[in-house]
């Protein structure tokens, strides 16, 4: 597969929060005084690659107050943030010895659906930082993946750029960009006809040689 830039999606692609999200969303529920029954990692996953607004209101479908909903999303944003960069987040198994032999031949980028200041986090606390030269997210523009990806293919010039996800959505943000996409299957999602599959991300350096 020719490729000179590879783009991640984050969650279900390069590390796992779902637990200590699961946390940080209890901790606000306690703190507005939401009666809910705990929010588990489950809860979380089955939300996941939403941009955060959305996993929010999905998540918590009895809730019918948007006001309410709204000051949920804004302070489980920061408190997700507070927590991963407490408690750091767990990275797919190969993820950490992987990507650095992967920026040696491409350029790395993040595009995600999540808040603002979340890849940061995933930045600083995997000692991965100066692997990636560039990252978009929604909690930035208010844009769906597939503009961010457009976006962020544009500001590079990325000339032959693959996409790397695990959901349908990113598929489909593939897709929309005319671009190859190879599905990250241990991740939180299935998806119908990729270009390629991994069943573990070292896989990548194998799939990218053929």
């Amino acid at each position: 597969m020719q490729a000179d830039t590879l783009i991640f999606d984050l969650d279900g692609t390069l590390w796992d929060t779902n637990a200590t999200c699961a946390l940080a969303w209890n901790r606000v529920l306690a703190h507005l005084e939401v009666p809910h029954p705990p929010v588990t990692e489950a809860d979380v996953r089955a939300v996941a690659g939403r941009s955060h607004r959305d996993a929010i209101a999905r998540a918590f479908p009895t809730i019918e107050d948007e006001s309410l909903l709204d000051r949920i999303s804004a302070e489980t944003e920061l408190e997700d943030n507070r927590a991963l960069a407490e408690h750091g987040g767990a990275l797919f198994e190969g993820v950490l010895a992987t990507i650095p032999r992967l920026a040696e031949a491409y350029r790395l980028m993040i595009v995600s659906n999540c808040q603002a200041g979340y890849i940061e986090v995933f930045r600083s606390t995997s000692g991965l930082d100066a692997h990636f030269e560039d990252h978009e997210c929604w909690g930035n523009t208010g844009r769906t993946k597939t503009e961010n990806l457009a976006a962020i293919i544009e500001r590079n010039d990325a000339r032959r750029p693959v996409f790397i996800g695990d959901t349908t959505g990113d598929h489909e943000a593939a897709r929309n960009n005319e671009l190859p996409f190879i599905h990250a299957a241990y991740g939180f999602g299935v998806v119908a006809a990729p270009d390629a599959t991994i069943e573990a991300f070292p896989d990548l350096l194998a799939v990218l040689t053929r």
